[in-house]
């Protein structure tokens, strides 16, 4: 029998976090998740920006990203210096996506007329270089809409300074869902949990939300005209698995992973919603057991994030 140890869920700023117990079968799994929606994050204080920019400097994926999301939000309140100064670095520096995104969006909105040349020439150029060089389609969209609120971009700018993130402002045609191609760094079953991610997502969409397509007729996803044409409001999701940890002591194995995932807008993918989940399985130490565990350790956190956080989030975006 597998069995779950729910261990205590880092405390990181700006963040919703949620913890429950999963029961499939014999096996009980201990899952965590956190959100943080861009648009409704809390701002934090001038005399945070020193240790969010230290912050940066985390080897925790989890805590660099909350720290970028943090400083993006009090950046465009206080145009701070030290705020652009480390996102411009970490744009470009960064080892995760969802990271170096934040850290674009941030740059597009802590920008303005007060802020030195030299420094907004300089972002320019980081932005302008993840544009052409990121493989992350999600950091090449945030750099363009950033260099656009900036009138160094060939798209329109924010009238008043801020990107133009294209959210969806009507469905009346009902809601379309982009499901992405999900990404993993574990190095384990790499191919085979990205397929279980993309397939639970689209899953759990279906089944917690029906009324949402993830589909679109002709089986290629629809271009900014044909949602509007049809009045349907178009979002994306996307996620990596960052971690799965196996951890035997005598007979038992303890799997865990850590998963993030983005919600944006589509076909703009204008992010404004980053999420983080994890869960750990207990398991026999077979080869067999071990890599069920792996499986349900993904599919649960995968589950409880679109059925938990972004369906809510969809929901309270559409009129």
């Amino acid at each position: 029998m597998k069995r779950a140890a729910l261990g205590s869920s880092d405390s990181v700023s700006n963040m919703e976090v949620v913890s429950s117990l999963r029961v499939w079968g014999a096996r009980v799994i201990a899952i965590a998740l956190a959100l943080v929606v861009l648009t409704h994050a809390q701002t934090a204080h001038a005399d945070n920006i020193g240790d969010l920019v230290g912050q940066l400097d985390s080897d925790s994926d989890k805590v660099r990203l909350s720290a970028a999301t943090a400083l993006a939000r009090l950046a465009a309140d206080t145009h701070d210096k030290r705020a652009i100064m480390a996102m411009l670095k970490a744009v470009i520096n960064d080892s995760d996506k969802n990271v170096r995104g934040a850290c674009a969006f941030g740059l597009g909105k802590a920008i303005d007329g007060s802020t030195s040349p030299s420094i907004k020439k300089l972002a320019i150029a980081n932005l302008k270089k993840a544009l052409s060089d990121d493989d992350s389609d999600f950091v090449r969209k945030q750099a363009e809409k950033a260099l656009d609120a900036l009138g160094a971009g060939g798209g329109a700018s924010d009238p008043n300074g801020g990107t133009n993130t294209a959210q969806p402002t009507s469905a009346a045609g009902g809601v379309y869902v982009n499901i992405g191609p999900m990404s993993s760094k574990t190095g384990t079953d790499d191919k085979k949990l990205q397929a279980q991610m993309v397939a639970v997502a689209t899953s759990t969409m279906g089944s917690a939300a029906p009324s949402y397509a993830t589909t679109w007729p002709g089986g290629t996803p629809p271009t900014k005209g044909a949602l509007a044409q049809k009045q349907v409001a178009g979002f994306y999701v996307d996620g990596t698995l960052n971690e799965l940890k196996v951890k035997e002591d005598g007979s038992t194995a303890t799997i865990s992973c850590k998963i993030s995932m983005l919600l944006a807008s589509f076909p703009d993918k204008s992010v404004f919603g980053f999420l983080n989940g994890g869960a750990s399985v207990q398991a026999s130490t077979s080869p067999k057991d071990e890599a069920l565990a792996r499986g349900d350790c993904v599919q649960a956190v995968v589950e409880d994030l679109i059925r938990k956080k972004i369906v809510p989030t969809i929901k309270s975006k559409v009129p």
